[in-house]
């Protein structure tokens, strides 16, 4: 008997030291999580676009679809090479990290300047509205799951940096897989959600009665608060590209412009102590931003130039 009750006590020892895990991966899988709302925004903003032009019943496997190519993307593709990184290479995160960040500042800047330019077209990877309806959602996925690996490799590489120092392998390993499935539940579940709003607001002005004024209300609010988003992920890729940017220069024993904008942040949360931490938050995001959009105009010929001319330079070899 006592035999049986000392096994009992190991396992409910084991039990508690499981559960202690459980909550340390939650714990580290959510505040990974906030690290890179940014990035989050910008994704959700993003992917609507896609399912641009579909019927109504193609828009939720649309996004199914391209929801399953993330997941595949951040654990099949993107969570060995983290943990390969941190287990070989740690000293390469921060590069990388900032790599990413000149391509979130970059893209963001190319928003903002075919918006400034609106008669150039805009070669974002959609595909034209005109044929096999079966070929193009091919492609808009296609290309939806490309566009994710990169805003995912961001995600996953920011989570990482975020994991505090000493984690084991299981341990990082599990707080990147729901850091995985975290994102991709919010980022695909919220675009389901928004595309079929539009969907929801007929559907309750045909009812009629007290519904159907709330029904016309989303008809008529969806369409802008489209554009809301799409405006909200650029500034939130230039914010996030600035400030990955400026931490890794920090981190790489070039203090300026993080010490100048702290010390410009600090001095406007004095000024209005009622709000000291939101204004330090406000001048700094400010900052990040304005440091990113500048550092991606000087990316856009860099790439228009350089960069895709190698690219196709490189394809043509390859296939030839």
């Amino acid at each position: 008997m006592s035999g049986l009750l000392a096994l009992l006590d190991d396992v409910a020892g084991i039990a508690k030291v499981a559960a202690a895990s459980v909550d340390d991966v939650a714990g580290m899988a959510v505040k990974a999580g906030t690290k890179v709302s940014g990035v989050v925004i910008d994704d959700a903003a993003v992917t609507p676009a896609y399912v641009h032009g579909f019927s109504a019943e193609r828009e939720l496997p649309i996004i199914w679809k391209i929801a399953r190519g993330s997941l595949f993307n951040k654990l099949v593709l993107l969570l060995p090479v983290a943990l390969l990184l941190s287990a070989f290479a740690p000293w390469a995160i921060s590069p990388l990290l900032m790599i990413g960040g000149a391509y979130l500042c970059f893209e963001g800047a190319e928003k903002m300047w075919h918006k400034l330019r609106p008669g150039k077209p805009h070669a974002d990877g959609h595909m034209d509205d005109q044929g096999d309806p079966a070929h193009l959602e091919q492609e808009r996925v296609a290309g939806a799951i490309k566009t994710d690996f990169i805003l995912s490799a961001e995600i996953m590489t920011i989570a990482l940096a975020t994991l505090p120092e000493g984690q084991g392998f299981w341990m990082q390993t599990g707080a990147l897989i729901a850091v995985a499935f975290l994102i991709t539940a919010l980022v695909y579940g919220g675009v389901a959600v928004i595309v079929k709003m539009d969907d929801i607001g007929l559907h309750l002005a045909r009812k009629g009665g007290a519904v159907a004024a709330l029904g016309r209300g989303l008809v008529r609010v969806m369409p802008h608060f489209m554009t809301l988003l799409s405006t909200v992920g650029t500034a939130a890729m230039v914010w996030v590209g600035g400030s990955i940017i400026i931490h890794g220069l920090h981190e790489l024993g070039l203090h300026q412009p993080y010490e100048g904008i702290h010390d410009l942040a600090e001095a406007a949360a004095h000024a209005v102590p009622a709000a000291a931490g939101l204004v330090a938050w406000g001048v700094t995001a400010l900052l990040d931003g304005m440091v990113g959009l500048a550092l991606g105009f000087l990316l856009i010929p860099l790439a228009t130039h350089v960069i895709d001319p190698l690219i196709v330079g490189a394809r043509r070899a390859f296939s030839g």
